[in-house]
């Protein structure tokens, strides 16, 4: 039973995951513009894009050892501060070198927050015990949407350039100060079921507590570990737990897959607009719009059809709606028609990813090394994604490279089995 320190620290990271969909929206609807306003040709905008996934895989791995030490909750605040300060620099930089700068940074700093946020999500959901992962992606598709809905309003109204990007990212790490304090700290975040029963007790307890911290000792010493969910850090200064490769293979491929397509939408979506259908203006950015749209209405029910229907059905019926969606962007005739195969792309592509954490974190002990897989692979397929889609545009054409996220996005149905809750065999210890 959730308490209401457990429901503070799911509104916080409500909140990380909206500022983070803001400010990554708030920037990606921004490429053209980039684009435009230093000259870059097709080729120095791919290597850009290629800049951002690749540092931020370092960011997250750079993540680790320190939401290890000192908890997730300070990484995620610091670095999503971070993030909002790199997006609001943006609008305001006029040099080229800043931008690969700048691009640099912003890598690093969204490889943290995915990282850390996603620690936070999985926290929430030991202890809910059930599905609810899926919401916090929902949020980040809302942030997501706000973010390319103001793009399109600015675009429309002739905003300058520099009050686009500052304007919602102030907003966003106005929100981040506010609500981001009610994370999870260390222990709540390692060892959810003791801090849950600690909080429960209460003052209650307190009468017995020199009794009742002797037998805990001793037991302890018995049985260390006994109490902490599935997945978390040993207890007694052991080495972590080895986590195999093969539960975890088919969920880092799906995730890789899955962001080759989000990579082709996040980067190109608005240069296929413009390049492929002549769309000017306010419409531009609505291909984004659509697809983050589309991808939160999506996910509002995704938990309650994962836990009716099960993960392994709702992730292979969403990769073939994701494919057919792809098909539509390849064929669009028109404007029109394309921002509908963007929102189905979104329909589709919605649920595989917090699915993927999800499958991860129920692999047992070593589950957090089994999640930093699944989550390095969001980066593999966003690099792969951004440089195929980039080489396709610059040797044939813009509509063309959107052909490799058809074929990828179908291979997720094949890999769906994956996703099925399995009784994972206990993991060797290094």
């Amino acid at each position: 039973m959730p308490t209401p320190r457990d429901r503070q620290a799911r509104v916080a990271t409500w909140a990380a995951f909206f500022v983070q969909g803001l400010c990554f929206a708030t920037l990606l609807t921004h490429v053209a513009d980039l684009q435009r306003a230093f000259g870059l040709s097709d080729g120095d905008l791919t290597l850009v894009l290629l800049l951002v996934p690749l540092i931020a895989g370092v960011g997250s791995v750079a993540a680790a050892p320190l939401a290890a030490r000192y908890g997730s909750a300070p990484v995620l605040r610091l670095s999503q501060l971070a993030v909002c300060a790199v997006v609001v620099l943006m609008g305001w930089n006029g040099q080229l070198a800043g931008l690969y700068v700048l691009s640099a940074a912003f890598g690093l700093f969204v490889g943290a927050v995915d990282a850390a946020m996603n620690m936070q999500a999985v926290a929430v959901e030991r202890r809910y015990g059930m599905s609810v992962l899926t919401g916090f992606h929902a949020v980040w598709s809302v942030g997501s949407m706000l973010g390319a809905g103001l793009n399109s309003a600015f675009s429309a109204l002739e905003v300058d350039l520099v009050w686009a990007f500052s304007v919602p990212v102030v907003f966003g790490a106005l929100v981040s100060l506010a609500l981001l304090p009610r994370l999870y700290g260390a222990a709540e975040e390692r060892f959810p079921q003791r801090a849950a029963a600690e909080h429960a007790a209460g003052k209650a307890a307190e009468h017995a507590a020199g009794k009742a911290a002797g037998s805990t000792a001793e037991d302890a010493g018995e049985h260390p570990g006994a109490d902490a969910p599935a997945g978390s850090p040993p207890r007694d200064g052991t080495a972590p737990a080895r986590v195999p490769w093969r539960p975890v293979v088919p969920l880092c491929l799906a995730m890789a897959f899955l962001y080759v397509g989000d990579a082709a939408v996040s980067n190109y979506s608005t240069v296929y607009m413009e390049k492929a259908l002549a769309a000017s203006g306010w419409l531009v950015p609505m291909a984004y719009f659509a697809y983050q749209a589309a991808m939160l209405l999506a996910r509002v029910p995704g938990d309650l059809a994962v836990r009716r229907h099960g993960p392994a059905p709702v992730v292979r019926a969403g990769a073939v709606v994701g494919a057919l969606g792809a098909i539509g962007v390849v064929a669009a005739p028109g404007p029109v028609v394309a921002v509908l195969a963007f929102g189905l792309v979104g329909v589709g592509l919605s649920v595989i990813a917090p699915q993927s954490f999800s499958a991860a974190g129920r692999l047992g002990a070593g589950a957090e090394t089994a999640i930093a897989r699944v989550n390095l692979f969001n980066y593999v397929g966003f690099v792969v994604g951004a440089a195929v889609v980039g080489t396709i545009n610059d040797t044939v054409d813009v509509r063309a490279a959107f052909v490799p996220a058809v074929v990828l996005i179908a291979l997720i149905v094949p890999l769906a089995g994956g996703f099925r809750p399995r009784t994972a065999p206990a993991p060797a210890v290094s």
